[in-house]
């Protein structure tokens, strides 16, 4: 690769590995991995370097699929009365798994920047009304944790 990938690079990655997992149970997390690469470095990459991930992408792509169950109990906690996961956007879905992976189990992430990082997914991603609901539930599993 040309440069070394930011960490924010490396989590819009990861939400685009992450995204197709919720619709395809025949996907694996590494061909979901890979068709990411693909799509945000293939002017970056030679033959060689295809093949690569970086740690961090295998980290939280890993991370969230086998935390999956624990982190959408949190997300189903925070919700309002009779609303369930599976309600939600996928895209919402997907970026607060992420981020609450990061604040639960990534240590070296401070749980402010995995939230902000995640507000900024959703402008990315998704809309303005995502993005406050994205921020709303995060700062209300931040509190949790932090108890």
């Amino acid at each position: 690769m040309n440069k070394e990938l930011s960490r924010h690079q490396i989590r819009e990655i990861a939400i685009q590995a992450l995204f197709p997992l919720n619709f395809n149970q025949d996907l694996t997390k590494q061909a979901a991995i890979n068709h990411a690469i693909e799509l945000n470095l293939v002017d970056q990459l030679d033959d060689e370097q295809a093949s690569f991930v970086p740690p961090y992408l295998d980290v939280l792509v890993s991370g969230v699929c086998d935390n999956q169950a624990t982190i959408d109990q949190l997300i189903e906690n925070h919700l309002k009365p009779g609303w369930k996961i599976n309600r939600l956007a996928k895209m919402d879905v997907t970026i607060l798994r992420l981020a609450i992976f990061e604040m639960k189990y990534v240590d070296d992430v401070p749980n402010n920047v995995a939230l902000n990082e995640a507000i900024e997914l959703a402008k990315t991603f998704s809309d303005e009304k995502s993005r406050r609901f994205v921020n709303g539930l995060l700062s209300a599993v931040n509190q949790e944790l932090q108890a």
